[in-house]
This record gives C-alpha cells, sequence and structure tokens, in this order.
C-alpha cells in the first residue's frame, strides 16, 4: 500500500519538474530572441555609420534579418521541446 502512494506522489513530483523545465527552455528562448534583434539592430546602426550617414537602410536590413534569423531559430528550439 505504501509503495503505491509513494509511485503516485513521484509521478505527481514529476509534472510540475516538466512544467517548470518547460517554462525554463521557453524564458530562454524570449530572451535570446530579444538579444539576437538587438545585436542586429547594434550592427545596422554601426554600419550605418561607417557607410552611410544620412539614410537608415543597414539598419532596416539588419533588424529584419535579426528577426528573421530569431523567428527560425525559436521554430527550431519549440521543435526540440515538442518533437
Amino acid at each position: 500500500m505504501v509503495m503505491a502512494y509513494k509511485h503516485n506522489n513521484n509521478k505527481e513530483n514529476q509534472k510540475p519538474a516538466k512544467q517548470l523545465k518547460q517554462i525554463a527552455a521557453l524564458t530562454g528562448i524570449a530572451i535570446q530572441m530579444g538579444a539576437t534583434i538587438y545585436l542586429f539592430v547594434l550592427l545596422g546602426k554601426w554600419l550605418d555609420g561607417k557607410f552611410s550617414a544620412d539614410s537608415k537602410t543597414f539598419l532596416i536590413i539588419c533588424t529584419l534579418f535579426g528577426v528573421a534569423i530569431s523567428l527560425y531559430a525559436v521554430l527550431q528550439q519549440i521543435k526540440k521541446i515538442n518533437p
């Protein structure tokens, strides 16, 4: 009787641990996405400062490229979380 109780309790403890692991993974994905976009924005600003003083062409291109890369990375990581 005690063995069955411990077995049920063990399954209940695994569920919150699994949820916590998924929440941590999703939080990491969000931080990675923000950092990727931010770094590409900085790259675009730097390129605009170096090559074109008046337009923001490199900023726009780098920002869109950063968003595309971060979305791709998010989709790849979500596939790993939910196979």
